[in-house]
This record gives structure tokens, C-alpha cells and sequence, in this order.
């Protein structure tokens, strides 16, 4: 069993006594920890829009939610089965007061979680997530007396509400992808992807779609995390097929990430380098990803004549940091991509919007265009620490060590090496420091990462 209370929301495997699992007591607790936060913001908007992914759990966290917020005299609009970024557009077009989304992401089956959003349609920030945490804690909460309930509503409209956005995005070039007459295989991975994904490429005009565990069950048929390792039926299909390429989500649809027409990985670290090139060349600005992503972003932004930004890891961060630059484009490797003037939230959808557009412009095959971009290797690596370890201590160890190299502690530690570099960052549900480098040999990434591992080692 597993509990992970987080500032961005709670996660954890379902069942189990409460405080030690996702129990429904849990369920309870935390919503109403966070409906009365939001009461304490604003006392006047009782609304909130909740939508769940396709997890066998879903239905039952659904009902514990939505019983918990009428009992705070809260309103709900309930999209049920969507996605993570439809859920952000909706809080903001409900100009509802917040959003709670139902999905452990790219976690496994017995997973479940509640994400939470502000009015915005953004996830909370820190010294929010703090608060309804402490709230929590201290179950400082007060249900409506029974004339004051909230009330519910159930929507189906924000499915072809969010295909509208991005089939009218601007740079969305609907007749161009329709032309190229792609043939495409989706990896559903038997959640809302399944719902969402076919229906957005139909309106794109991509007559020829397959796809894959398209059954809604939640009985994910391979680890649902898209990596190369769990998308080897994807792979297959694709070249069984003689399809233009793969595409593949995670169970949210906030991550994206595409398989070339000879079975390769395109790699999810460069889903954003293609899109990020593809609006620069229309639209001169800044980008922005996490520290732990790829130089190659920094190379094509340079090259359209924008900055590159680095942000610490988190998407709440990288949007904190989008906003702060004013990036056109930004998001993280693992897929996730933000598109600012659509909504500030990784979203597959406008993602699959842009990089057929790009693809289309592009007049090549997908393999081609994965060739066109710079080659960068990321070795990812972490070390166990023992309890009392203090962490700081190593990191100014290791700063004072590199001293003569250019450093970045926003978020633990970077160090760049030419075109090389190297970050350590603690996890915050783990006792381990990861450590990732990334080279233009993969050789030579692994040799970054192991020779830190040593230094740490060597401090600890």
C-alpha cells in the first residue's frame, strides 16, 4: 500500500487502511480539505469540475468526490470520462472556482489520485497545495447543513469542446494534414486516449486509424507509462501495417509520444523539440523546459533566434517560469507539451495538432524528420540513500568540486560541460537523489553520470 500526499495533489494504490493507501476515507478527507480551501478563496463561487481517466477505481473515487463537495454545498459539473487537459480548459470556460482531476497519470493500475487545479484551469501551487494539506491534517473542515447542498451536473459537451480548439488553433493546418492522407496507429493503452485521440485525427481529416487496447477498462494491457520498453505492440503494429507512424498516451492524455513508420522511437524527449520548431518558425519567442530535458530544445530555439529558459522540475514550474519569460512554446521531456495562448497545461491533444501540422509542412517521413534534429543521449541513473543522509551537504561538496563549471541550484543541481551536463535532484516520495546527464555520445553521458555517482558516493 502507498500514500503520497504531495502540493499538487494526493496519489496512492487503492484499498488498504486508511492513511496507508488511497482508502475512501482518504478520498474523503483530502476533497474536502480541498473544497474548503477553495470556499476560503472565494466564498461566493461554489463551483467545480471534476472528469476522471478510464481506471477501474474511477467510478468509485467519482462518487466519493462528488458526495464530498455537495456536502460542502459545492456545485459540480461532472465530464467523467476525459482527460487531464480537457478538465483544465473546462474549469476555465465553467469559470468555475476549481478542478479536481482522477488519475494517477502514468502510474500503474491499482493507482489512483486527485489532482487539483485553481480557477485557472492550472494545478495549485506550492503554498496551496500546502494549505489544503494542512487542512487535512487537521480535518479543519465544515459541511453545509441540508438546505445549503450542492448541487450536480453531468457534461458530455467538452469532448468535441476541446477538438475545436485545436482543430481552430491557428497554427493547426487542418487541409495540410488531410492531404498527406497519414495512416496512424494509436496506443490507447485502454484508457480516455481511446475516446479522445480517434475523434480528435477524424477531425483532422486522418481517415486511417488503428488502434490499439482501445477497450476503456482500465485494465491497462502494458505498463502505461509511454517508453519505448512498454510500446513494443505500438513498434509492431506500425510495421505490420505499413503505417505513416505510431502516436502513444499516457492514461491522462497529457503526455505524447510518436513511433516512426520503421518502428523507432522518435523519442519523447524531442515530441517538444518538433513542435517547439515548428511554432517558431512562425512565431518568434521564448521556450521553456525542465532541467532534466533536452539540450536539443535550447539548440532549436537558438537557432529560430529565441532564449531558452531552464525551470526546475514539475509542470507547475515550468509554467511559473513560461509566464515569467512570456514562452510561446514550452513543457517537459517526458512528452508534455504547453501551449500558453490554448491553456497552460500539457495536452497530447494540441501536441497531435501541431506535430502533424509540422510533419505535413514538412513534406517527410517521420523517421526523416526525427533525423533532421540534433542527437542527444540522456543517461538516467539514481542512488539510494540511507536515513540521516543530509543532501545539502553533498550538493555544496559537489558545487565546490565543479566550482570552475557554469552551476544552476533552482532545482538541486546542474552542471553544464560544453554541451554536456548533468543534474542531481532528490525525489520527493523517495529516499534517492537521481541523476541524469546527457551527452551528444551515449558513452560519454554514462561516463558523466557514473563519475558523479562516484563523487557522491565518495561525500557520503
Amino acid at each position: 500500500m502507498a500514500l503520497i500526499k504531495s502540493i499538487s495533489g494526493i496519489r496512492g494504490t487503492i484499498g488498504g487502511k486508511p492513511g496507508e493507501g488511497l482508502s475512501p476515507l482518504d478520498v474523503v478527507k483530502f476533497t474536502a480539505a480541498y473544497g474548503t480551501w477553495l470556499l476560503k478563496q472565494n466564498a461566493e463561487n461554489r463551483k467545480v469540475v471534476i472528469g476522471r481517466d478510464g481506471r477501474i477505481s474511477g467510478e468509485m473515487v467519482k462518487n466519493l468526490v462528488v458526495s464530498t463537495l455537495n456536502g460542502l454545498g459545492i456545485d459540480v459539473v461532472d465530464l467523467d470520462l476525459s482527460t487531464t487537459p480537457t478538465v483544465e480548459i473546462a474549469v476555465k470556460l465553467e469559470q468555475a472556482a476549481g478542478g479536481i482531476i482522477l488519475t494517477a497519470s502514468h502510474n500503474p493500475r491499482e493507482w489512483n489520485a486527485l489532482k487539483l487545479l485553481n480557477k485557472d484551469g492550472e494545478f495549485i501551487s506550492g503554498a496551496d497545495g500546502a494549505e489544503v494539506l494542512e487542512l487535512a491534517a487537521n480535518e479543519d473542515f465544515v459541511f453545509a447543513d441540508v438546505s445549503k447542498l450542492g448541487t450536480y451536473r453531468r457534461d458530455d459537451s467538452y469532448l468535441q469542446k476541446h477538438i475545436d480548439l485545436v482543430v481552430n488553433y491557428p497554427l493547426v493546418d487542418v487541409k495540410a494534414i488531410r492531404e498527406n492522407n497519414f495512416s496512424v496507429v494509436v496506443d490507447a493503452v485502454n484508457s480516455t486516449g481511446a475516446i479522445y485521440v480517434p475523434a480528435l485525427l477524424k477531425a483532422l481529416g486522418v481517415e486511417e486509424v488503428t488502434v490499439l487496447f482501445g477497450e476503456v477498462n482500465g485494465k491497462f494491457s502494458h505498463n502505461p507509462e509511454p517508453l519505448p520498453e512498454n510500446l513494443t505492440a505500438l513498434s509492431n503494429e506500425v510495421n505490420k501495417s505499413s503505417a505513416d507512424f505510431g502516436i502513444a498516451v499516457d492514461p491522462d492524455v497529457d503526455r505524447l509520444c510518436f513511433v516512426c513508420e520503421d518502428g523507432s522511437m522518435f523519442g519523447e524527449e524531442y515530441t517538444l523539440v518538433a513542435v517547439a520548431d515548428y511554432v517558431l518558425k512562425h512565431r518568434k519567442g521564448n521556450t521553456v523546459s525542465n532541467m532534466s530535458s533536452t539540450q536539443a530544445l535550447k539548440d532549436i530555439t537558438l537557432k529560430n533566434g529565441g532564449e531558452y529558459h531552464p525551470s526546475a522540475v514539475g509542470e507547475v514550474n515550468v509554467v511559473t517560469k513560461m509566464k515569467a519569460v512570456n514562452a510561446v512554446i514550452g513543457g517537459e521531456g517526458n512528452g508534455g507539451i504547453i501551449v500558453p495562448d490554448l491553456h497552460y497545461g500539457r495536452d497530447a491533444l494540441i501536441g497531435i495538432g501541431l506535430f502533424l501540422s509540422h510533419l505535413a509542412h514538412s513534406k517527410k517521413k517521420m523517421k526523416a524528420l526525427r533525423n533532421s534534429y540534433p542527437d542527444y543521449f540522456i543517461s538516467k541513473n539514481k542512488i539510494e540513500l540511507d536515513k540521516g543522509i543530509d543532501v545539502k551537504v553533498i550538493f555544496e561538496k559537489i558545487k565546490g568540486k565543479y566550482k570552475n563549471q557554469p552551476l544552476n541550484s533552482e532545482d538541486g543541481l546542474k552542471i553544464e560541460f560544453d554541451k554536456d551536463w548533468v543534474h542531481l535532484r532528490t525525489s520527493n516520495t523517495e529516499p534517492i537523489i537521481r541523476i541524469y546527464a546527457e551527452s551528444q555520445n551515449e558513452t560519454t553521458a554514462d561516463n558523466i553520470a557514473r563519475k558523479i555517482m562516484q563523487d557522491i558516493k565518495e561525500f557520503i
